[in-house]
């Protein structure tokens, strides 16, 4: 017998957990089946659609944050200089361009091997480190795809810490 077969039963549905904390937020959500739960949050720069998936062969709970941005053919060569340099900045999760629709989307994901559920803390920590991402580089985005800057100017112009008092 193999380690992946002895998995444990879970008495909670990890996706029962994200259902709490969408609850208790006040977010708006809909469970399509007993694995997925999309959520609707509004954010500072736009609104943010968040799917958040329990893929049970890996025992992992996988988020996914769009934000409506088309990104054109012209652009998507810069928008991938970007996301290259945003995620060199990021510890946790990451972003991608899905070329054929060309939506940029962050997404991370939480293994919970072994049977392990997740907290109500972990769940909402998941899904504010995704909402983080997006509205600490939307504009970074905006700029590179609606303003034609180069990736290095939009990290620059967006991008920065403040560092003392004024």
């Amino acid at each position: 017998m193999g380690l992946h077969e002895l998995r444990q039963e879970r008495h909670i549905h990890p996706v029962d957990v994200v259902e709490l904390v969408a609850s208790l937020r006040d977010w708006s959500f809909e469970r399509s089946c007993d694995d997925e739960i999309a959520l609707s949050v509004k954010g500072v720069w736009t609104d943010y659609s968040v799917s958040i998936s329990w893929l049970e062969d890996c025992e992992a709970l996988h988020l996914a944050c769009a934000f409506e941005m088309k990104v054109p053919p012209a652009r998507r060569t810069e928008v991938l200089r970007l996301l290259s340099r945003i995620n060199e900045q990021l510890l946790i999760g990451h972003f991608d361009l899905w070329s054929q629709e060309g939506a940029i989307m962050y997404r991370h994901t939480l293994l919970l091997c072994g049977g392990l559920q997740p907290s109500s803390e972990q769940a909402e920590r998941l899904m504010a480190l995704g909402l983080e991402s997006c509205e600490k580089y939307f504009q970074a985005l905006q700029f590179v795809v609606w303003a034609n800057k180069s990736a290095e100017d939009a990290m620059m112009c967006t991008i920065f810490e403040t560092v003392g008092e004024a």
